[in-house]
């Protein structure tokens, strides 16, 4: 029988010992939920369906992402990305709350504010993802019995089409004179291998002398955003490109942080004069050149790392002024 006492003059707190099972205790603000409270776990007792929620109720949201950081996070490659989402999220209202007290409709209603603020789909959707797997790790790894998966039941938001954002041919001199007027001596190099590869930013940064085959015309690239190493060709052009890139002594082929590329391409874009090309339509736009090449899906998926057709797809826009004339 469990025992409901009162403490200071607001509290009230039920305590339930039974044989087999640990102590059980929680403070209420009043003596009608307390008695609530023990009814309900002591009906589990007798159903022989308790689970402890003790550890999962004293954990606050906040706790488990410091501890998720730590034990998960910095084992992923995109650490960075989602070490930056965990602090957002320990900045929230939710992360004072316990775990256990954490429902789904909390989440529902977060995912509509942030996307009246206009936080994209994408991002709302990673944010998200982030939360249900601290869940599963907490309930599974970390033996916070009990927890439930507040997203699971949830609606994520649906993601938008894929862009169709291609280099017109009239864009692309701009753009590469703008490149060579740049005050970083690699973006050219960047870019051009970019549209002759549709290798990733990463992969393209990552790339050693070491790795780069010239004679065999072939770049390895020993670890890729899907973990599996691949061998990229290379076309005369891209060769040309790589022997005109000055050497850096740390034996990398272009020796600039993704921060500084990624502002001197914006810089070079706006000066020209285009709109709307980020550096990711690069590989938009190198993968539909392989299709217009004449290359086959696998030929394709083997160049650019595409493990699946639907991603495959989605990168890829053929220009139908190209496919008439295919048609004859």
């Amino acid at each position: 029988m469990a025992s409901i006492t009162k403490r200071g003059a607001w509290q009230w707190q039920a305590k339930i010992r039974r044989d087999g099972y640990p102590s059980q205790s929680k403070t209420f603000d009043t003596k009608a939920e307390a008695q609530a409270w023990a009814r309900s776990v002591e009906n589990e007792m007798d159903r022989g369906v308790f689970v402890s929620r003790i550890e999962a109720e004293r954990t606050s949201l906040s706790d488990a992402l410091q501890r998720y950081e730590k034990e998960i996070t910095r084992k992923k490659k995109g650490w960075r990305q989602e070490t930056y989402r965990i602090k957002q999220w320990r900045a929230d209202p939710l992360a004072k709350r316990a775990l256990a007290s954490l429902r789904s409709a909390d989440f529902a209603e977060w995912r509509d504010k942030k996307l009246e603020d206009g936080l994209a789909a994408s991002t709302v959707r990673n944010h998200l993802n982030l939360i249900s797997h601290l869940f599963t790790i907490a309930a599974g790894e970390w033996s916070l019995e009990g927890l439930v998966n507040p997203i699971s039941t949830i609606r994520k938001p649906s993601l938008p089409k894929g862009r169709e954002r291609r280099l017109a041919r009239e864009e692309e001199p701009k753009l590469f004179q703008a490149c060579v007027t740049s005050r970083s001596p690699w973006l050219e190099g960047v870019v051009g291998i970019a549209l002759e590869t549709g290798m990733r930013l990463s992969e393209i940064l990552n790339l050693r002398w070491e790795y780069v085959d010239i004679d065999a015309r072939v770049a390895r690239l020993p670890d890729t955003k899907n973990g599996s190493p691949r061998d990229v060709p290379l076309s005369t052009k891209a060769v040309r490109v790589l022997k005109g890139v000055p050497r850096s002594i740390d034996g990398q082929v272009f020796p600039i942080t993704p921060d500084m590329l990624k502002q001197a391409y914006s810089d070079a874009v706006r000066r020209a004069g285009i709109k709307n090309l980020t550096f990711h339509d690069l590989r938009h736009e190198a993968t539909s050149r392989l299709f217009e090449k004449g290359l086959g899906i696998m030929e394709v998926a083997a160049i650019t790392g595409h493990k699946t057709l639907v991603m495959l797809k989605r990168y890829t826009h053929l220009r139908a002024t190209d496919l008439a004339r295919k048609l004859g």
